[in-house]
């Protein structure tokens, strides 16, 4: 189950790069710029989820590690 989550945490990362290099191109295509601004958003929301589900994985870690040591 653990390395399930760490997958999904790396898949946020795939998806913000994929998401960032769809939007600059997008961005370079002349009146497209709207689509472009919503894939760039799109890309900083998937990085910050990364971030967010790492940090609440250690965290239950943590937890499950301090309550197997008692």
């Amino acid at each position: 189950m653990k390395n399930l989550r760490r997958f999904f945490e790396y898949g946020y990362l795939v998806i913000g790069l994929f998401l960032l290099i769809e939007g600059i191109n997008r961005f370079n295509v002349e009146g497209n710029r709207t689509n472009a601004y919503l894939a760039l958003g799109l890309s900083v929301l998937a990085v910050f989820m990364y971030f967010f589900k790492k940090h609440f994985r250690k965290k239950i870690e943590a937890r499950n590690n301090q309550n197997t040591k008692e």
